[in-house]
């Protein structure tokens, strides 16, 4: 798995990322009324740092102190954004939900720039959050909102933190070793929802599936890119993010985005598009 994966190309590795991610989360939520948003993440991060530390084998013992201030972060900051992530899905649509988070990649997209015409695409964006912001009783959960958009304020964390350690480390290897934070970060947070208790052969069928798509998979194209592209170049792929996540909530789990969030998701993603144009 590891050569194949260093094998492709930083773009497609991205966008192939992207579509991985996406159907992982659409299967991650028809967990959720038996397991519970929490033990969900649990299970996915859990599995997922099994399987990269069993491929990737990380000698934890030559870690150096430089690259433990770094891989660290990295990993709390990974598995903070799927916790709460998952909780935000638990409560609006995927398409909203992504859309919502991408407030992270596009802070970072604008402070890698310098033209005063990303400001313009910024608040273009910004008016996109503004549709479905629940100012009146239009049925958008406030909880889930805020939820979404902690989870983009931690992935921006994820993609400057993951730009940082793909310097200093093998990309394989630095998603093995933070994917074990991210574990011990979550792990407490199913145990305490209770979820596992509920747990089938079926459902860690599932969680082993979710953990290939949503994490193991991904992440490590996720890893290989950022060593290879800018943050900014990164920031534009995502892009396509919401409008992966809102098909893929579409096909799998049937939900219909309003016509205010559907143009959320166009402004979203064309100004991170024209921002890094």
């Amino acid at each position: 798995m590891k050569n194949k994966f260093y094998n492709i190309p930083p773009i497609p590795a991205v966008l192939f990322a992207i579509i991985s991610v996406q159907s992982g989360a659409a299967i991650a939520k028809t967990l959720f009324p038996a397991l519970g948003a929490a033990s969900t993440a649990s299970i996915r991060i859990g599995l997922s740092a099994i399987i990269l530390l069993a491929v990737y084998r990380p000698n934890l013992s030559k870690i150096t102190k430089p690259q433990w201030t770094i891989v660290i972060p990295y990993g709390l900051s990974l598995g903070a954004m799927n916790l709460i992530f998952y909780m935000a899905i638990e409560r609006i649509p995927i398409g909203l939900a992504v859309t919502l988070e991408f407030i992270g990649p596009l802070v970072v997209a604008v402070l890698g720039s310098k033209r005063w015409l990303d400001y313009l695409w910024v608040v273009l964006a910004a008016s996109g959050i503004v549709l479905i912001a629940p100012w009146a009783d239009n049925g958008v959960d406030l909880v889930g909102v805020l939820y979404a958009l902690t989870a983009g304020a931690l992935w921006a964390a994820y993609i400057v933190l993951g730009g940082k350690v793909s310097k200093i480390m093998k990309g394989g290897e630095a998603v093995a070793t933070g994917m074990l934070f991210a574990t011990l970060l979550i792990l407490p947070f199913g145990i305490m929802s209770h979820g596992f208790e509920n747990m089938t052969p079926s459902f860690l069928g599932l969680g082993l599936a979710l953990a290939l798509l949503s994490s193991a998979i991904p992440f490590t194209l996720e890893m290989q890119a950022l060593g290879q592209l800018p943050a900014r170049t990164f920031s534009i792929l995502m892009s396509l993010e919401p409008a992966a996540a809102s098909i893929c909530g579409l096909l799998f789990l049937q939900e219909y985005l309003t016509l205010n969030e559907l143009i959320a998701v166009f402004l979203r993603s064309h100004c991170l598009c024209r921002i890094n144009a």
